[in-house]
């Protein structure tokens, strides 16, 4: 398969750099708020050899390079988001995005960038959607506004979202273990 090395940072991802995502910690409970979205945008793709160092560091696996990602955002563990480059042809919005998880969690969390904006617009980030599902999002009206204006998709609720991108790519996990050595 052909990649393409466009590193452009897509307009979508650039809008998000300007939202507050929600996060708020109860120090007495010890744990994170409902509603929350351990998300950190980016202001640009990590560059070619960042991905190849990431993707070596995750799986292990020095024969990989990075081509097929472009990482653009991280949760509050280190954990990466990423464009997931495996439709040949298409632009990188149309490619599916893929969480990796610091604890070694992987999963294709949308078919698509648009359908990534309203995955955040329903109040879930790309860590609990992998770790916890569609249920853990309280919807959030300044991602809502980024998706209606970014997306090129209809609203779709969390769990569309989660179901398409899990029916896609249902082996996607098996993929990633394949790689590690």
């Amino acid at each position: 398969m052909e990649i393409t090395d466009d590193r452009t940072f897509p307009a979508a991802l650039a809008a998000l750099s300007g939202v507050e995502f929600p996060w708020d910690y109860d120090e007495k409970t010890e744990t994170p708020s409902p509603g929350n979205i351990d998300y950190e945008p980016y202001d640009e793709f990590d560059s070619a050899e960042e991905t190849t160092d990431w993707i070596r560091a995750w799986t292990g696996n020095k024969e990989l390079d990075g081509d097929a990602f472009r990482v653009f955002g991280q949760d509050g563990t280190g954990g990466l988001a990423a464009l997931w480059l495996v439709r040949a042809g298409q632009p990188l919005t149309e490619q599916p995005v893929a969480f990796f998880g610091s604890e070694g969690e992987a999963g294709i969390v949308a078919t698509s960038l648009g359908e990534y904006l309203w995955l955040l617009a329903g109040g879930v980030g790309p860590q609990e959607a992998v770790e916890f599902g569609s249920g853990s999002g309280v919807p959030h009206d300044d991602l809502r506004a980024v998706a209606e204006k970014h997306s090129g998709v209809a609203p779709r609720t969390p769990a569309e979202v989660l179901t398409a991108a899990r029916a896609e790519f249902p082996d996607f996990a098996r993929t990633v273990e394949s790689w590690c050595r």
